[in-house]
């Protein structure tokens, strides 16, 4: 298990030769190395020469909420200057850049399309592109493991559901690490911006060391650092892309309690009536139970929530793409007067409308949840075929099953 390494591993004990270059780090707190310590921090006791930080969603101490522009800061930790990229813009722009000769990119994701650090990635990329800097990737082992059989779709309509939380047409869940995403973007031209200057473009992906792609997170580390503040745990992550489509109805997803993601509830909600349709089906490697809860925060905070939690028993089989869309469909069919769609407003997206749309991929999503039939798994079964996305992907691919 200890002989897995990321990225950031690799590139402390090989240093390489743009060491001493001036160095902009796209980093946030998440970002650790084998034994824990920040990458920021590591990076600058090993002599390389960071002169500024760049920080996602959340911000670079991972703590900010959801949805919530972040401000430009001083790292207390390295005294370093912090530029926000998810607040007055989203990516470096050419003064930022000016002042740096290489960009290093070292984030944690969770194998996700609409967790957006994915997509601050490429518009760190398409900076890098315009203005010709050196751009590395820190690779990191995708925590759903890189199992390209288990990747679940729809690919994402480009024309009709593009935005922050999903740019480009890739799954829902696509199996991948950043690196590879950043090797296919880069090849495939995904952008007006790469693709004019695909040439010119330096992209270099640091591999992560023995990492195979059916591991998952646990079994490649003892510990998970929390990526956010909604995902604290491995299995709120592994829920997430599927419990995620819950942001946009009235139902809490559980943000504001110690389970958020692993849990689902309403006031209103009969939630042993959910669970045990849910068991009767028996979805693939997940186990719901009925439960209250009380949000601190979010949706119905401060009141009790009649609800379920949800207990992946097998993570190989588990698809919870699918789940997502069956519980909203049972939780619809079963509670008709008092279920509806939610806006879910955040700064990159300030009514917050269409959400549903912009998560699933797919126009007009809200009517195809209605038209599901009786036979829920197989007939969802059809909105989460990922397509031709494994061929599309496999010539850069960097690990091996």
């Amino acid at each position: 298990m200890n002989s897995i390494l990321s990225g950031i591993d690799i590139l402390l004990a090989s240093p390489p030769a743009w060491k001493d270059s001036r160095i902009g780090l796209v980093t946030n707190h998440a970002a650790c190395t084998a034994n824990f310590k920040p990458s920021r921090q590591a990076l600058l006791e090993a002599g390389f020469r960071i002169t500024r930080l760049f920080s996602p969603e959340h911000g670079l101490d991972t703590i900010g909420v959801d949805g919530e522009e972040m401000k430009d800061g001083i790292d207390p930790l390295t005294g370093l200057p912090v530029t926000s990229l998810y607040g007055s813009k989203l990516a470096p722009d050419q003064k930022d850049l000016a002042e740096v000769d290489v960009i290093l990119f070292d984030i944690p994701d969770i194998g996700c399309r609409f967790y957006t650090y994915l997509w601050t990635m490429t518009h760190v990329m398409e900076a890098c592109a315009a203005h010709e800097k050196h751009l590395v990737i820190a690779d990191r082992p995708n925590p759903l493991s890189g199992r390209l059989d288990l990747a679940e779709g729809p690919l994402l309509d480009e024309h009709n559901c593009n935005s922050f939380i999903g740019r480009w047409s890739i799954p829902i869940r696509h199996s991948c690490t950043l690196g590879e995403l950043a090797l296919y973007f880069k090849s495939t031209g995904s952008s007006q911006i790469l693709q004019t200057n695909a040439d010119s473009f330096q992209l270099d992906v640091i591999r992560c060391h023995k990492w195979q792609r059916i591991l998952f997170y646990p079994q490649c580390y003892h510990s998970f650092v929390p990526t956010s503040p909604a995902i604290p745990v491995f299995e709120s992550a592994l829920l997430y892309p599927g419990l995620g489509l819950l942001e946009a109805t009235n139902i809490s997803e559980g943000r504001g309690t110690a389970t958020p993601f692993r849990v689902a509830g309403a006031p209103w909600m009969d939630g042993t009536r959910v669970a045990s349709l849910i068991n009767e089906l028996h979805p693939n490697g997940v186990v719901a139970r009925p439960i209250n809860f009380t949000p601190a925060e979010g949706k119905y905070a401060g009141q009790k929530c009649n609800g379920i939690m949800l207990h992946v028993t097998d993570p190989a089989v588990f698809r919870p793409v699918g789940l997502g869309w069956l519980l909203i469909r049972l939780i619809k069919k079963l509670h008709p007067a008092f279920f509806t769609w939610a806006p879910y407003p955040t700064y990159v997206n300030h009514a917050g409308a269409r959400h549903l749309d912009l998560l699933t991929g797919l126009k007009d999503a809200e009517s195809l949840v209605a038209g599901l039939s009786e036979n829920d798994i197989e007939d969802i079964g059809s909105y989460t075929n990922p397509g031709d996305w494994r061929n599309r992907v496999a010539p850069y691919l960097l690990y091996q099953p």
